[in-house]
């Protein structure tokens, strides 16, 4: 034989058939208590999750937590996407990875040479333009306004 229990609106306990207390609001909602208690607690206007014996409190505590069925907890696996960055096509990045340490610092230093070279050549250029250039004797002087007193009226 199945009873059909139904649920205290302030404790959440079940109420067996023949149990509990029916309060009608005035706008004709029912509310059923387990007892005098919840009843009188709900009408004083306390929060259920502040009180320990409620199934709220004990919800928001994690108390009771052998009742409750633990769900598998799924490991996610981390899934690397091979994307291009910048100008390098994935084709290239695979081929960098792919390469002996060797050969990268190789490419490596070679690459280090290349920008030496290339600032060793501009700063060359510079000085050729800067050696070239002929030098100005006399500066230019800038004419000032003479600055009156302070606080004097214009």
């Amino acid at each position: 034989m199945v009873l059909k229990t139904s649920t205290c609106r302030f404790s959440g306990l079940r109420i067996y058939p023949g149990r509990g207390i029916i309060f009608v609001r005035v706008d004709g909602q029912q509310f059923l208590f387990i007892n005098k208690k919840a009843r009188r607690l709900y009408h004083q206007r306390k929060r259920p999750a502040k009180i320990a014996w409620t199934t709220v409190y004990r919800k928001q505590h994690r108390k009771d937590l052998d009742t409750v069925v633990a769900r598998k907890k799924r490991r996610s696996v981390n899934k690397t996407n091979v994307r291009p960055i910048g100008n390098a096509s994935i084709e290239v990045l695979q081929k960098r990875r792919a390469e002996k340490p060797e050969q990268r610092k190789a490419s490596r230093e070679a690459a280090l040479r290349e920008v030496k070279e290339r600032m060793k050549k501009t700063k060359a250029d510079k000085q050729a333009q800067k050696s070239a250039q002929p030098k100005g004797g006399a500066k230019a002087t800038k004419v000032m306004p003479k600055a009156g007193p302070k606080g004097a009226k214009r």
